[in-house]
């Protein structure tokens, strides 16, 4: 798969709602109705980050839900999206970006949202073909005014901006002209997964569809 076929297909996957939820999954039992909860609630695509040892297996089960979309976030290594595919998902996230890494996804077929944190690294995903791209981390990095300075040169590209938004900054984000979709974690708070407050998280993930 191109690079550029990769950004189609990961565009389309961001379209599907202003929120990409960032999950980070300790128990698997929580899985299946966490996903069926976002779902629910108009966020059809989920970003599960592979920093815990069930990360893998509970997108397996999060890919059975019916309506959604789960990708494997935190891909590091060509092993991480071997791993990813084998389990589901269906497109990859990355904190940045490697030569071994965009092959490997290339190679595999798995749309990627590489990473990009400056102009220079958003320049040299570009010349690859990658019009998608992950602005991370966001807040960090700049913020919604950094983001719009590098739309102004680089208005070829758009971005799912994560790390450090929640819901009072994500629409300083999602007002940019080159800003598809936001990732945050605020939609399923480590509370509400230790209590199943599956409804809670539905109405959460309602509030953030609305964004939209």
């Amino acid at each position: 798969m191109t690079p550029s076929e990769q950004s189609r297909r990961a565009i389309d996957i961001c379209r599907r709602a202003p929120v990409v939820p960032v999950l980070v999954i300790d128990d698997l039992a929580h899985a299946r109705p966490l996903a069926e909860a976002l779902i629910a609630g108009g966020l059809p695509a989920l970003e599960v980050t592979l920093r815990t040892p069930v990360a893998l297996e509970a997108i397996r089960i999060m890919a059975e839900v019916p309506g959604g979309s789960v990708g494997a976030g935190t891909l590091l290594t060509p092993a991480d999206v071997k791993a990813a595919l084998a389990a589901g998902a269906t497109f990859g996230v990355s904190p940045g970006a490697t030569d071994r890494l965009l092959a490997a996804c290339e190679d595999l077929g798995m749309a990627l949202l590489p990473g990009a944190a400056t102009a220079t690294e958003v320049m040299i995903l570009l010349e690859r073909g990658y019009t998608m791209q992950k602005f991370f981390p966001a807040q960090a990095s700049g913020g919604a005014p950094m983001l719009k300075a590098i739309g102004a040169p680089i208005p070829q590209v758009t971005f799912c901006p994560t790390g450090g938004i929640g819901l009072k900054n994500a629409r300083d984000y999602l007002s940019l002209s080159n800003t598809v979709c936001v990732g945050g974690s605020w939609v399923a708070p480590k509370a509400m997964l230790e209590t199943g407050d599956w409804a809670g998280i539905t109405a959460l993930a309602r509030e953030a569809a609305a964004l939209a």
